[in-house]
């Protein structure tokens, strides 16, 4: 039996806990790690607050913090200025098709909405949106009324990487392609460029 787990196949409750943490976009409240885990809460607590400590007193490069209501990963302050750099210059290669198909319905559909993004492309698009956003080729710019959903617009770098000095430059969608024209119908802005 491997440390990780502790009978059968069951992972552990603080590896359970990691891999769900690796993968969250914003704090998650103990409650919803317990119910999710079928956990009591207080063990789940204990499990947190143990983890945390490991972390700190290992000096990883993150961190385990309740914040804002919830448990999440953070990066640890004094890595910050490496991090910051490793996004902001270190990520110079070749975006995926994923990515690509993301930015084009951001271009062309703009401001577009999270889920927009996702039931045009059929798939979540979480992660390809955190690159984006982390290259940034993409920015945040209000909400939807209504639902409130993020929207999402491209950038000046976008433009200044496509050489475009307007949207207006974007090449127009081929009418021949039949997802375009479900893009224009569906279009409840307009038209795209």
């Amino acid at each position: 039996m491997t440390e990780a787990t502790l009978g059968g196949d069951e992972p552990r409750l603080a590896a359970l806990l990691e891999a769900i943490l690796l993968v969250v976009d914003e704090p998650v409240a103990t409650t919803t790690l317990a119910q999710v885990l079928e956990r009591p809460m207080p063990d789940v607590e204990d499990a947190l607050r143990r983890l945390a400590a490991e972390y700190d007193e290992a000096g990883r490069g993150f961190q385990l913090r309740n914040l804002a209501g919830g448990w999440r990963l953070y990066t640890r302050p004094e890595c910050a200025p490496w991090v910051e750099r490793f996004v902001r210059d270190g990520q110079v290669g070749r975006l995926s098709q994923a990515a690509l198909e993301t930015l084009a319905v951001v271009a062309y559909q703009q401001p577009v909405s999270r889920p927009r993004i996702a039931a045009v492309r059929g798939v979540n698009v979480d992660a390809v949106v955190r690159t984006l956003l982390n290259r940034g080729l993409i920015a945040e710019a209000g909400e939807e009324p209504g639902t409130g959903a993020v929207l999402y617009v491209t950038t000046p770098l976008f433009m200044e990487r496509l050489g475009l000095t307007s949207l207006d430059e974007l090449p127009a969608i081929a009418e021949a392609v039949p997802e375009a024209a479900e893009l224009l119908d569906d279009d409840p802005a307009g038209s795209p460029r």
